[in-house]
């Protein structure tokens, strides 16, 4: 509120501070800003106000303040321009012009009209559509549209004046794949379901490099990791098959995320040759669908291959050491945590994972009750006894560590020949 106040008995601090405390009563009216700012200007050169103390500039702020209806910001930045030049201006610019509007509504309505004729095309479909009405056609009504740009085409079709006449809008629709079911795999504690996820090895220079293939098992924590150059079916499939087969035991399921990789056609026969009957998918904004396989790209393939850029010109290279020396130390070496499911008094499942439950793979696998009916035919458990003891467990990892120094060593080599 900007009032302007009959200050004749206002001479002395004393009557200011009264006025404050509401023990004098004044009389104001409302007036315009002008006069509010010459009112301030007037209070504080009769009040001497750069000879004032702290104290009495603070009750002359709150005075100014209540008369005037300002707020604090705004006498704080008036007394400050008294304070410079002695005097208040309004500072106040003409009113902002608006931006000139390059489209027009009949603008808008023509591409709305456009729209609808050609069932909404894309933003550069439609574009090209402007631009051969005007330049091939001649159609004048489409000059401006002729020139416009992908992101303010679809700033129009946004704005409240198409919607209106363009009406409803049935957008772009996600296309299904009927491949593979949508559930987490129910293994009712048997082995062979498998979860598969890819790991890429980096970019360097705008090169791709190559990706890793990883293969576990839900109960037993089996574990196979392939490379290949390429997400592609002439590599991926040789590779995602010499991993299943390497499985000691029979495969049941194959659950994959929603990557194309793996969603397709070809994988599909793939799993019908091995016979494998159950092929799922993670459900959307289910993470711990494929969580397992997840948890193991960064605790086993990044811990031992790192995160560094490999060109795919080596795949076949690290491929054999993942599957001959990676892939052994990870079953019959490398203990793993697994969970003990308990329920609580609320009916909900709880896992704890227990220091006494930690074994390797191939151990949790002999643990399982009559364990010998999921072996393939012809694999024995005497057979992967002489793998898993033939070295110690401190001796595979000397060995891995060995090969995986001599892989990459010999990558540097290849890289860099005058190394």
């Amino acid at each position: 509120m900007i009032v302007k106040l009959h200050t004749q008995k206002l001479q002395t601090m004393s009557e200011i501070e009264a006025f404050l405390e509401g023990s004098q009563s004044l009389e104001f009216e409302l007036t315009d800003r002008e006069d509010a700012y010459r009112f301030v200007a007037e209070t504080l050169r009769g009040a001497c106000y750069h000879q004032c103390s702290r104290r009495e500039k603070g009750l002359l702020r709150r005075y100014l303040m209540k008369v005037t209806g300002l707020s604090r910001a705004q006498v704080a930045r008036l007394v400050r321009q008294y304070r410079q030049g002695g005097e208040i201006r309004d500072r106040r610019g003409p009113p902002a012009r608006p931006f000139l509007r390059r489209y027009t509504k009949a603008d808008i309505r023509l591409l709305a009209e456009l729209d609808r004729e050609h069932d909404q095309l894309s933003g550069a479909a439609t574009r090209k559509l402007c631009e051969r009405a005007w330049h091939v056609f001649g159609d004048e009504r489409y000059e401006r549209l002729a020139g416009i740009s992908n992101g303010h085409l679809y700033n129009l079709r946004r704005s409240q004046t198409y919607q209106r006449h363009r009406g409803y809008v049935d957008k772009t629709r996600s296309t299904h794949v009927n491949i593979g079911e949508r559930r987490p795999p129910n293994t009712e504690g048997q082995p062979g379901f498998l979860r598969v996820d890819s790991v890429h090895q980096g970019d360097w220079d705008g090169a791709k490099g190559l990706y890793h293939i990883n293969l576990v098992d839900e109960v037993t924590q089996f574990q196979f990791v392939g490379s290949v150059p390429q997400l592609s079916e002439r590599f991926l499939l040789p590779v995602l098959e010499a991993l299943i087969e390497s499985f000691p035991f029979v495969i049941q399921g194959f659950h994959a995320d929603n990557g194309s990789e793996y969603i397709n056609h070809c994988v599909v026969k793939l799993l019908e040759k091995l016979k494998i009957t159950e092929f799922t998918k993670s459900r959307a904004r289910r993470s711990h669908d494929n969580a397992l396989v997840e948890s193991k790209n960064g605790s086993v393939v990044r811990k031992h291959l790192g995160y560094h850029h490999i060109p795919k010109s080596f795949a076949e290279q690290v491929n054999e050491f993942n599957q001959n020396q990676l892939s052994t130390y990870l079953n019959f070496h490398r203990p793993c945590h697994f969970p003990t499911e308990t329920v609580d008094t609320k009916g909900r499942r709880r896992k704890r994972y227990r220091y006494e439950d930690m074994a390797t793979p191939y151990e949790k696998l002999k643990s399982l009750a009559n364990a010998e009916q999921y072996l393939k035919p012809g694999v024995t458990f005497k057979q992967l006894d002489e793998i898993a003891y033939a070295i110690c467990d401190n001796e595979a990892a000397r060995q891995l560590n060995e090969a995986r120094e001599n892989l990459f060593q010999s990558i540097r080599q290849s890289l860099n020949p005058a190394a």
